[in-house]
Order: C-alpha cells, then structure tokens, then sequence
C-alpha cells in the first residue's frame, strides 16, 4: 500500500512539472513573432506617451485658464473703479483756495486708493517724459514740445492702467513732434 501512495505522489508531481513547463514562455521567439512583438509593444508605449503628453498639456491649459479667468475678473472690477480715481485725481489737480486740512484729507485718501492698487498689482502707466508705445498708449493729438525729443509724452489726458500683462486701459496722450 505503501508503494501505491509513493507512485500517486510521484504521478502528481510529474504532473505539477508538466504544468508548470506549459505555462513558461519559451526562451527562443522567431523574428517575425519578435517583431509583431516589438510593434506591438512600440504601439502601445507610443499611444500611452500621448496620452501622458495630453494630460499634460490639459493641466496647463486648465491652469492657464484658472489664472486668466482670475485676471478678467480683477481687470474688469479695476475698470469699474476707474471713472472714480480719474475723478479723484481731477479733484487733486484742482485745488486752488482750498484749506490745508481738506488737502490733507484728499492726500490720505489718495494714497488709500494707490495702496489698495498696489495690493491688487495693478499698475498706472502714462506719465509726461516717456517714450510712446503704441501698445500702451492712444495718442490724441500731436504738439510742438522743444523740451523733448519726437515720440515722447507730452500730455497725459488720462492715465493707462494693466494687471500684469494685460491692459486694462490705454492712456490717453498727446506726443511731441
């Protein structure tokens, strides 16, 4: 009995080896089978290295798209405000008889209104003495001006404001001949 055990246990083990020998891939592939392989394999890595290269590209542009949406909304809640500084400054510029504690006050509020600027980057641009950028600046008129050379500001009627890259408003100049 001891000797039937023994051949079962043996039958079984060959059987296990006979198994595991079918599952192995074989050590030796001919050229065409490694061939398709290799295609099929450089297909694979290509269509997964654009996937990769698209995620990417979709990140960016997602971001790019947060932060210009951020922009806008900042530039046109600075645009609103604009026709309020232009008037604060025309009641700086306009201050003739007018006591020194009421200019004062006028003073205070007008550096609450740079610092809040500032804080948003926003930026003011178009002072009198720069050279004149098209991308900038609207020029509204052409003077005489023997003070400075041609292309520069000689006027400003309204003063150019930009977050970062973006404009929010052109200045309005009058340059020099």
């Amino acid at each position: 009995m001891a000797k039937k055990k023994n051949a079962k246990a043996e039958a079984d083990k060959e059987k296990k080896e006979v198994v595991e020998t079918e599952d192995e891939t074989p050590e030796t592939v001919s050229k065409e089978e490694y061939d398709k392989l290799k295609a099929d394999f450089d297909a694979q890595k290509d269509q997964f290295l654009r996937m990769a290269a698209e995620y990417d590209n979709f990140r960016k542009r997602t971001e790019k798209e947060k932060l210009a949406a951020f922009d806008n909304a900042l530039a046109s809640t600075v645009e609103a405000f604009l026709p309020v500084a232009d008037s604060f400054n025309l009641a700086l510029s306009s201050t003739e008889g007018v006591s020194d504690e009421f200019m004062k006050g006028l003073d205070m509020i007008n550096k609450q209104l740079e610092n809040a600027f500032k804080k948003l980057n926003v930026e003011q641009f178009g002072e009198r003495g720069e050279l004149f950028d098209p991308q900038l600046h609207d020029a509204v008129s052409r003077v005489d001006d023997d003070e400075l050379e041609e292309d520069y500001i000689a006027s400003v009627y309204q003063k150019g404001y930009k977050v970062g890259d973006k404009i929010i408003r052109h200045a309005m100049v009058v340059i020099s001949n």
